[in-house]
Parts: structure tokens; C-alpha cells; sequence
């Protein structure tokens, strides 16, 4: 058994890396965004949402589960690695014919034959990725996210590089569909090379019912749930022009920075975490009430604070030309702030081997958004009439993933919202004061931005010492080692 203060420091150290991946890599991807939004149109951003939900659900295809099922299991061997990559490999490559073959259709469905090219080679993504599945399921097993930031890294700056090339020489949507790939590509090479792992030329059908048994239902989940997180590229693809999706796609893609980032960095660290107290149920139950707190207190306010600098942010760094995406950032901002919560509520029950409540929280979930997005539609509430649902669903989703996780961990509904509501509310006034604060400043953007970003920060501090709040301490403590680590390697 893993030992609380041994398990602590894996907890904090992965964290820390694992939040330092995807802020590096985030960081990057931002930055050849802003680029490429300034050297290339709307137009090109829109043609590449309008196949989004084709790729992301066929990523989700191709990982069966099988990523969540090895981290879980205790015993993983060379065989059950080598079956599920075959496995992965073998969907991939079906996959990607099919894909090659249905493109008319798809690039018919939004009259735009562009797209059949741009599918048929950007689809390659999904093979190339799918060789990366299982050493990517081995670091994270390890709680090491040390390698999967360096290839995130190279990744970044590697495909960053072709797409600015590519933008420069003025080809256009090609320069997105180069990043991509130069994307998939040197991050799947990096981790096979550094990983040294090879499969073994075997396949075990037990390995396989065992690891799919688990998996399957993790599966239709991830299915209905990538295709409704990108269900709206779709639907603004079709009913509205590109730009206006290229306006939203590059509004979803902004706020998912920071979104998918702490998210992540907190998700896919609590998860083989826990996993390893599982049976611990008193100690399972404190180690994920400190880490929603947290997830919380840091998470809250950054969105809300993105949301209240929105329009002096995009025009900054996007350029005039983007402005016209402003409210759909801080929507999606505000609809983000609770997506960590999420996140770990579903956690506890992969944890618990609930992957059968799993599947139907994901049905429920799904039928619930379905009827909403339906009724905007109906009522041509438009773009923001879409977006709301995205905010009212996501609140409505708190009630039923924390209903849910409660059982497991016996952690009230009650009791979790008691916990967060200090957080939200305090979130919110900072967020209030900064965006009123916004409406007065005389300065340019650049100024006004570094006296917003000051302000929030002092206020959220303020207030966090006022309200005695225990998350100050706890997140000036997780920093701590890592402003040291800097300070050393300098």
C-alpha cells in the first residue's frame, strides 16, 4: 500500500508537471493561434470546424476505453499492451478508409468541395495518433508527465513552424491541416522513441474481453460526449457561413486553453491517483474533496476573469478583424467554470469501476442537451441562443454528476455545492468588479489589461483572506516546489 505522505508527493509532482505540459503546450499553441489568426481568414478556421466532430469522434473510436482500462489495471503486462495496439491500429486504419470514402458525402452536406481533399488528408491524423495510444497509457500510468511535455513541446513548435511557413507562403487552409499532422506526427514519434516500447507479435483475446469489458462502456460514453462537445460545429457549419464558424471555432478553441488545460492537468493526474486508494474509501473520499476544492479555487477565477477582459484581449491579440468572436469567448468561459468539476465527479466513478453508470449518465446527460439544443433551434435563437444552452446544460450536468459520484464516495450533493459555493461566488464578484472596472479605464489595450489582470488578482487574494478560505495556503504550498525547481534550474 502506497504510504499518504508518498502518495502526496507523486499527487503534487505529477500535478505539477502535468499542468506544466499542458500550460507549455497550451502556451504555444495559443501563440501560433494568434499568428495564424492574423496571416490567414475566418474562413479558413470555419472549413476545419466543419470536419472537427468527423476526427474527435473518430479518436474516440479508436482509444476504445482502452487508455482508462490500462491506467486501471494493476497488472498490465506485455501482452495486454500489445493487443490493444493492434487493436487501436486496426480500428484507425478502417476508420480512415471510411472517412476517405464518405467525404463527398460530407463535403456535400455543407456544399463545400473543398473539403473532400482537406478530409482525406487530414484524416491521416487518426492512424498516426493511434500508434501513440498505448506509451502515452504507460506515462500516464506512472503518474510521468515529464516526456509527454517535452513531445507536447516539440510538438507545439515543430507544427507551429510548418503552419506559419505554409500561412506565409499563402496556402491557406493547407498551412491548419500541416499543423495537425506535423502535430500528430512528432508527438507520436517522440513518445515511441523515448519510450522504447515495441509490441510484442501477439494478441490475446482474453487480454482483449478482459480490458474491452471495462472499456466498452467508456467507449459509447466518450462517443456521445465528444459528439456533442463539437455537435456545434456541425450545426453552425451547416445552417450558418464559414466565418461566422470560423468566429466561433476560434472562440471555442481560445476558452478551451484554459479550460481543457487546468481540466486536464487536474483530471488525468486524479485519476491513477485514486485509482491506487480506491479501496480506501474514507481516504478516497478527503483525497477528492481537497482536489475539487482546489480544482475549484484556481479554476473559477481564471475563467471568470477571462471573461470579464474578453474584448480588450481578443482586439489585442487577434486583431480587429476577430472582435465580432468577443461574446461568444466569455460565454463559453463562463460555461467552462465548471467543466473541472466534471471532470472529477466522473473520475470517482472510472475509479470505482462504474463504467456502466458511466455510459448511462453520458445517455442521460446527452438526451437532456439534445431536447435544449433542439428548442434553440425551433426558436432561432441563433448562435448566442446555442451557446446559452452550452451554459444552461452545464449547470444542469453539476446536479446530475454530483448526485451520482455522491453514492460512491458517499459525499453528499449538498455537501459538494457547500464546499464550491464560497468559491464561485467570490469567482464572480472579482469577475463582476473587473469587468466593470473595464468600462472606465482610458488606457489602450495593453494597459488596461495589465491594470485589469493586477486588480482581480489583489481582489481574489483580499477576499480569499477575508472568507479564510483554505485553498490559499494549499495552492501557494503545490507552487512552491515548482518556483523552486525554476529557480534552481536558472
Amino acid at each position: 500500500m502506497e504510504q499518504p505522505n508518498s502518495l502526496r508527493k507523486k499527487t503534487i509532482r505529477g500535478m505539477l508537471w502535468s499542468f506544466g505540459d499542458l500550460m507549455g503546450n497550451q502556451g504555444m499553441q495559443f501563440l501560433i493561434q494568434i499568428v495564424l489568426a492574423r496571416m490567414l481568414l475566418p474562413e479558413h478556421f470555419g472549413l476545419i470546424g466543419m470536419i472537427l466532430v468527423f476526427v474527435a469522434v473518430s479518436n474516440s473510436i479508436i482509444d476504445s476505453g482502452f487508455t482508462q482500462a490500462l491506467v486501471r489495471e494493476p497488472n498490465a503486462d506485455q501482452t495486454d499492451y500489445s493487443t490493444v495496439f493492434y487493436f487501436n491500429l486496426a480500428v484507425s486504419i478502417c476508420i480512415y478508409v471510411l472517412l476517405y470514402f464518405t467525404a463527398p458525402a460530407i463535403s456535400g452536406f455543407y456544399s463545400q468541395p473543398e473539403l473532400i481533399s482537406i478530409i482525406r488528408v487530414l484524416a491521416l491524423g487518426i492512424i498516426i495518433n493511434a500508434l501513440a495510444i498505448v506509451p502515452r497509457a504507460m506515462y500516464t500510468k506512472d503518474v510521468d508527465f515529464k516526456v509527454q511535455m517535452q513531445a507536447n513541446l516539440s510538438a507545439s513548435l515543430i507544427s507551429g513552424a510548418v503552419a506559419i511557413g505554409m500561412a506565409f507562403a499563402g496556402f491557406g487552409v493547407w498551412s491548419l491541416v500541416s499543423r495537425t499532422l506535423a502535430m500528430n506526427g512528432t508527438q507520436t514519434l517522440f513518445l515511441i522513441f523515448k519510450k522504447k516500447w515495441l509490441p510484442s507479435l501477439e494478441f490475446s483475446g482474453k487480454s482483449f474481453k478482459r480490458l474491452f469489458g471495462f472499456g466498452w462502456k467508456l467507449l459509447l460514453s466518450g462517443i456521445i460526449d465528444t459528439i456533442f462537445n463539437n455537435i456545434y460545429y456541425l450545426i453552425i457549419g451547416k445552417q450558418y457561413s464559414a466565418m461566422q464558424l470560423g468566429y466561433y471555432t476560434n472562440a471555442s478553441r481560445f476558452s478551451d486553453i484554459a479550460t481543457q488545460t487546468l481540466t486536464s492537468s487536474i483530471a488525468r493526474v486524479s485519476y491513477p491517483v485514486l485509482s491506487s486508494i480506491q479501496e480506501e474509501q474514507t481516504r478516497l473520499k478527503q483525497s477528492y474533496k481537497q482536489l475539487m476544492k482546489i480544482a475549484g479555487y484556481v479554476i473559477f477565477p481564471i475563467l471568470a476573469g477571462l471573461a470579464a477582459i474578453g474584448e480588450p484581449l481578443v482586439r489585442l491579440l487577434f486583431g480587429e478583424q476577430w472582435v465580432p468572436m468577443t461574446l461568444y469567448f466569455q460565454l463559453l468561459c463562463i460555461a467552462g467554470m465548471l467543466y473541472p468539476i466534471h471532470a472529477l465527479n466522473l473520475s470517482i466513478l472510472q475509479v470505482k469501476g462504474r463504467s456502466d453508470l458511466f455510459l448511462y449518465l453520458e445517455i442521460l446527460k446527452t438526451a437532456i442537451f439534445s431536447a435544449l439544443i433542439v428548442t434553440a433551434i425551433v426558436m432561432n435563437a441563433g448562435i448566442l441562443g446555442l451557446i446559452a444552452v452550452v451554459i444552461l446544460n452545464s449547470y444542469l450536468c453539476l446536479f446530475i454528476n454530483t448526485y451520482f459520484s455522491a453514492r460512491e464516495i458517499a459525499y453528499p450533493v449538498f455537501e459538494q455545492l457547500r464546499d464550491l459555493a464560497p468559491l464561485y461566488v467570490l469567482a464572480l464578484s472579482m469577475s463582476l468588479v473587473v469587468y466593470t472596472a473595464e468600462k472606465f479605464l482610458p488606457f489602450h489595450d495593453l494597459g488596461k489589461l495589465a491594470v485589469l489582470i493586477i486588480l482581480g488578482v489583489l481582489f481574489y487574494i483580499t477576499g480569499s483572506k477575508i472568507l479564510r478560505l483554505q485553498e490559499l495556503p494549499i495552492v501557494y504550498n503545490l507552487l512552491l516546489p515548482l518556483l523552486k525547481k525554476f529557480t534552481l534550474v536558472k
